[in-house]
């Protein structure tokens, strides 16, 4: 019986192969894969032309207060219901559905009497409406310093 402790060799992990079996996935993948030239998308550009203006399309400007009355192209409106306010809409329109409807409502002004205005428009055949702001003056710009 040879007690002695033996000089035992590590294992060693033989990369040879594995990068052999890289090389040759590597291989295989490059002359598989197509190259593809992608095409230019070709495009046409809209030319400016400076001598025919545009004509700006007519507005009609409903101005609410923070009570709830109404204003038509600054006429005071009798009453606030929205069959009133269809008609004169349909009034100031006069058939023309390019009008633009220009809501200009209080801060104060509820919800409602604004929502009342777009109502009474699409009675009225009108769907063009936007909404006039105003910048505060007494506010400072976030970006300035003091």
């Amino acid at each position: 019986m040879n007690f002695r402790p033996g000089s035992r060799e590590e294992p060693e992990i033989n990369l040879i192969p594995f990068i052999d079996i890289l090389l040759v996935v590597l291989i295989f993948l490059m002359l598989t894969t197509t190259y593809s030239k992608f095409t230019e998308l070709q495009v046409s550009l809209p030319v400016a032309d400076a001598q025919a203006p545009r004509d700006k399309p007519r507005e009609v400007v409903v101005s609410v207060s923070s009570d709830g009355r109404y204003a038509l192209n600054q006429q005071v409106l009798e009453g606030a219901g929205v069959d009133m306010l269809t008609q004169a809409l349909a009034r100031a329109s006069q058939d023309d559905r390019d009008v633009v409807i220009v809501i200009s409502a209080d801060a104060a002004a509820t919800h409602q009497s604004v929502i009342n205005v777009m109502d009474a428009a699409r009675r009225a055949g009108l769907v063009q409406i936007t909404f006039a702001t105003q910048q505060p003056s007494n506010r400072r710009n976030p970006a300035q310093r003091p």
